[in-house]
């Protein structure tokens, strides 16, 4: 029997939206969205959106639902992701789960500890001691009281170490300790992943081109309408890749093409990260390899034969 919940992950412009779109349509199912940056309402052509028309052919959750004025959490993602699917699972219907933010497929999948917030005062403490002690000490202090977390985070990876230390600090429990107790994971057997892995260049060329389009398609209007907001830029959809960019053309600090032109490479060192990242955390997840839709469609079939008429 074919499993109710397909995941499909990949990098930025990889072709992952049109495989979802197409695997609904020819299964029945309903799209959950897996992006942190589609989540929200405000940047449909920046964050690279499905178009209302795509929106139309199948039932499409978890898109554009939330203002950018509301940061979401991946805890708060898994919650409304397993609401969708379990909403979709009560009319009978299968699930596809699509996007490109490695932690939520992570969360999905291995579940997610219900940590207790961490105080402001506790992570500027954390942040300090790593600029006291330098990345080698903090590290090895680390391995002390959480070796798990440090064996699996780099040295030079600064977020993920003060992130273990602080949840000690705050807890006095380790982050690896927390980790194991996590819930929310998928059950085994219920879903069946694939990997978006197309050829390096050819996936830098589409990102280039798309973001050429978006800005023929009125991407400027939409960051205008946005940065208007004067919103906390630490929030996460503020983070979106090439709004910085376009922003300081609406500024006049950059011509249009300058603009461009840096969106473009933030674009593809984007994409160069989120491969890089599920090359390492999915390694277990069968790849589609290829940039083309007929060809990505053929070898998810190969891998999915039980869809095959």
């Amino acid at each position: 029997m074919a499993p109710r919940i397909w995941l499909i992950a990949g990098p930025t412009a990889s072709g992952k939206s049109a495989l979802a779109l197409r695997l609904a349509e020819a299964v029945g199912a309903e799209i959950v969205n897996a992006d942190s940056m589609q989540l929200y309402a405000d940047l449909r052509l920046l964050t690279a959106r499905p178009s209302l028309e795509d929106e139309a052919r199948a039932p499409h959750h978890l898109f554009g639902t939330v203002d950018a004025a509301d940061g979401w959490s991946v805890g708060r993602w898994l919650k409304a992701a397993h609401a969708a699917l379990e909403g979709i699972a009560a009319r009978g219907r299968p699930a596809v789960v699509v996007g490109g933010t490695g932690l939520y497929f992570r969360a999905l999948t291995l579940g997610l500890a219900e940590i207790p917030a961490i105080a402001a005062d506790v992570r500027r403490a954390a942040a300090a001691e790593y600029e006291a002690l330098g990345a080698e000490d903090f590290h090895a202090r680390l391995a002390k009281i959480d070796p798990a977390a440090a064996a699996r985070i780099p040295t030079t990876d600064r977020q993920r170490l003060a992130r273990a230390w602080e949840v000690w600090a705050a807890t006095g429990r380790s982050l690896s300790d927390w980790q194991a107790d996590s819930a929310l994971a998928l059950p085994a057997g219920s879903w069946s992943a694939v990997a978006l892995d197309p050829p390096r260049e050819a996936l830098y060329a589409r990102c280039d081109a798309r973001l050429a389009a978006m800005a023929d398609q009125g991407v400027l209007a939409e960051v205008a309408a946005l940065t208007a907001r004067d919103l906390d830029p630490a929030l996460p959809l503020m983070k979106a890749v090439g709004l910085r960019e376009f922003a300081a053309h609406l500024r006049g600090e950059a011509s249009l093409p300058e603009a461009l032109s840096a969106a473009q490479q933030q674009t593809r060192n984007y994409a160069k990260r989120q491969a890089t990242w599920m090359r390492g955390q999915m390694a277990d997840w069968p790849r589609v390899g290829g940039i083309d839709a007929d060809d990505q469609w053929g070898q998810f079939l190969a891998l999915n034969p039980v869809l095959t008429p």
